[in-house]
C-alpha cells in the first residue's frame, strides 16, 4: 500500500524482523560494556581447555622417556571389523613397548563393551598378547564408555593410583586432567599419528569435550557403571 508519493510501507513481518536486528550501543559506556561481555564470554569458553593444558603441564612424554609406573592405562579408540582401529593399534603398540622396556608391569585396557557384538577390551587384549605382552599382565575394563568413566573406574574399581596413560596427542591432556581429578598420579604418552581427517576431527572433538571434562572434574559423578571392586590389577602386578 502506498503512503504518499513514491513511498511503500514494508509488509508487517519484514518490518518486525528489521526491528529485531541487534544495534550496538551509541555511547562509549555502552560499547565498553559490550566489549567486556564479549571478552568474558571468550575467557569462559577457553577456560576448560586452558585448565587441561595447565594440569597436563610437563607430564606429556614419549615411550622412551616416560617415567616408570605400575600400570599403563590404554584408552579405547574404536574397532574396524572387530580389530583395533589404526589409532587404537598405535596406542597398543606404545603400551607394549612400555611393558617391554620395563616402564610398566601391567596394562589396563579400558573401552566400550556396551553391546555383545562390540568388545573393545577383548580386541585390545588379543592384540597385546599377539605383540608379546603376557595375558596375565593385562586387565580389562569393559565399562570404559568415555574418558571420565575410564579414569574414575581405574581408581575406584581397579585401585590404580599411579599410571602412565596412553593415547594420541590430541586426547592426552584431557586424560591427564580427568585422571588427576579421579585421584590418579599420572604421566601421559602422546602417541604420534598421521595428521589426517581423523586427527583433525579429534582436535575439534577435544575443544567441544573440554567443558564436559571440566564439569566432570568439578562434580566427580559416578561412572555410567560402577560395580564392585576388582583385584585384577593387584593380581597382574604379582611376580
Amino acid at each position: 500500500m502506498r503512503q504518499g508519493p513514491g513511498r511503500i510501507r514494508l509488509p508487517g513481518p519484514v518490518g518486525f524482523l528489521g526491528r529485531l536486528r541487534p544495534r550496538l550501543p551509541r555511547t562509549r559506556h555502552g560499547q565498553r560494556r559490550v566489549f567486556q561481555a564479549v571478552v568474558l564470554l571468550c575467557v569462559l569458553a577457553l577456560a576448560p581447555a586452558t585448565w587441561m593444558n595447565v594440569v597436563a603441564g610437563d607430564r606429556v612424554r614419549t615411550v622412551e622417556d616416560a617415567p616408570s609406573a605400575p600400570v599403563a592405562v590404554v584408552f579405547g579408540a574404536g574397532l574396524w571389523n572387530g580389530e583395533p582401529s589404526p589409532y587404537l593399534a598405535h596406542r597398543l603398540d606404545a603400551a607394549a613397548r612400555l611393558y617391554e622396556r620395563g616402564a610398566v608391569r601391567a596394562i589396563l585396557v579400558t573401552g566400550d563393551n556396551g553391546r555383545h557384538d562390540y568388545d573393545e577390551p577383548d580386541a585390545m587384549r588379543t592384540y597385546l598378547v599377539a605383540h608379546g605382552v603376557p595375558g596375565k599382565r593385562i586387565v580389562s575394563d569393559y565399562a570404559g564408555f568415555d574418558t571420565w568413566d575410564s579414569c574414575s573406574r581405574a581408581r575406584r574399581i581397579f585401585g590404580v593410583d599411579r599410571a602412565v596413560l596412553v593415547t594420541q596427542g590430541f586426547h592426552i591432556r584431557r586424560t591427564l586432567a580427568l585422571c588427576e581429578a579421579a585421584g590418579i598420579d599420572a604421566y601421559g604418552v602422546a602417541v604420534s599419528a598421521v595428521h589426517d581427517s581423523t586427527w583433525y576431527y579429534g582436535e575439534i572433538r577435544e575443544i567441544l569435550a573440554a567443558p564436559k571434562a571440566a564439569a566432570n572434574a568439578l562434580l566427580k559423578p559416578d561412572p555410567t557403571f560402577l560395580g564392585p571392586r576388582e583385584d585384577g590389577i593387584t593380581r597382574a602386578l604379582q611376580p
